[in-house]
């Protein structure tokens, strides 16, 4: 929904705006397309390589090769023979008509596992084919954070009574009840209409003398109020530390293979799958983290509650607070699962226990895959029954067991469990 020009709100240039450094061990932010197909991409026993698609038909026209490469896609074949066919064992460092490199080192990845990759996940790019992080994604995971922290601190900040985590509780039994969460559209709206809406959209603002109703949408959002940019590209490098005299890499681009693991009733660790998506490894880059305080100051909750930030370090504190309820839940969980042999796999998760071993959370964040249902949701403050319940209904059933129940790990190049993905350090500079 969108104001007349006549009601629109002239933006005043009253900023808090601080840059925001962000570390992460490992993580993986989908992009538009899920899964490539088999002509996208060429594997080696060490590298995965993603062509640039206008230059490899260029260099492939000149050549006579065109059609076959068309075929190729049309058949969703692999093109790795096409490839050394056309222009030879050196393949990697072919260019077209216009000396354009066929694979730029931007696109080209390092391969963490001996496996051959059938269902290559690829991480979101801008523009430009560099990897980097959405400021979308971000203020995604920054909202939820907030809407964890007004709830669990509603009479701090005088939430409603119809949207505490009783009458939430009571709102998602009655739909589960009524069956409406069988329907996948209403799945995916449930918690806008249960919550979102009413925490961040059921304000009036009021602006150099005119009051602008509560509605639900944009320009009623106290979130309009806060701007995240994109990171900046995370592109490899190398740098050597003062301290140490040591070089260190980061923004390392891999693809590697993420073990998704249960367990069983003894709590025995069960295998469930593996998925190969592209990731990045030691990840260090900068955004910057905005708040129109002066836009903030228009806002006025229709029934009195108040906002909870006002300001970037009030941000970075909540997140904070949301990040240690996670850190504690995963701390529980892995130290609950037994390590377990199943189905070939040595489910032996060591590695995690010891990462999870700080009493303190370090991070700050959980972001994009992998964080799972209780980083993009309210779910901690439910009761356990029901967000099992809400499990088994809206996702992959497990009765009779906590929720969420599986877990993703990150195989490292030795083959072993070491890694997980998502968690992130802010460093407000």
């Amino acid at each position: 929904m969108v104001l007349s020009s006549e009601n629109a709100l002239v933006k005043p240039e009253v900023y808090e705006t601080k840059r925001i450094r962000l570390n992460s061990p490992v993580l993986h932010i989908g992009s538009e397309v899920s899964q490539l197909n088999p002509f996208e991409y060429v594997q080696t026993a060490n590298k995965v390589y993603f062509p640039n698609q206008e230059a490899l038909a260029k260099a492939l026209q000149q050549r006579g090769r065109l059609q076959d490469f068309i075929n190729a896609i049309k058949n969703r074949d692999e093109i790795a023979d096409l490839l050394q066919q056309t222009f030879g064992n050196n393949w990697q460092i072919a260019t077209d008509s216009e000396d354009n490199p066929i694979f730029p080192e931007s696109l080209v990845d390092a391969k963490w596992t001996t496996q051959k990759i059938t269902d290559l996940r690829p991480m979101i790019r801008n523009g430009f084919g560099q990897l980097y992080l959405p400021g979308s994604s971000i203020k995604g995971a920054i909202r939820t954070a907030i809407a964890y922290y007004l709830i669990k601190h509603a009479d701090q900040y005088q939430v409603p009574q119809s949207h505490r985590i009783s009458e939430i509780e009571k709102q998602l039994r009655q739909k589960l009840d009524r069956g409406e969460f069988k329907s996948k559209y209403k799945q995916k709206f449930a918690d806008d209409e249960l919550l979102m809406n009413h925490l961040f959209s059921s304000f009036s603002l009021n602006y150099q003398g005119r009051h602008i109703p509560a509605k639900t949408g944009p320009n009623t959002d106290i979130m309009r109020a806060v701007k995240v940019s994109d990171s900046q590209p995370l592109l490899k490098k190398t740098v050597v530390r003062k301290a140490t005299g040591k070089k260190v890499t980061y923004n390392i681009p891999v693809v590697t293979e993420v073990i998704v693991s249960s367990h069983f009733k003894d709590c025995q660790a069960k295998y469930r799958a593996s998925i190969y998506p592209e990731m990045v490894r030691n990840i260090n880059t900068e955004f910057t983290l905005s708040i129109d305080t002066e836009m903030l100051s228009w806002f006025q909750h229709e029934q009195g509650m108040k906002l909870p930030f006002q300001s970037v370090d009030d941000l970075v504190k909540i997140c904070q607070e949301f990040a240690q309820e996670q850190w504690d839940g995963e701390h529980d969980y892995w130290h609950m699962v037994k390590d377990n042999q199943h189905s070939g796999k040595s489910l032996y998760f060591s590695e995690i226990r010891k990462f999870y071993e700080p009493e303190k959370c370090p991070y700050q964040l959980r972001l994009g895959w992998g964080s799972g249902m209780n980083g993009t949701t309210i779910g901690w403050l439910l009761n356990d029954e029901l967000r099992a319940e809400l499990r088994d209904t809206c996702g992959i059933p497990a009765p009779n067991f906590e929720a969420p129940k599986s877990r993703r790990t990150i195989v490292d190049p030795k083959g072993e469990i070491k890694f997980l993905p998502g968690w992130v350090k802010f460093k407000v500079l």
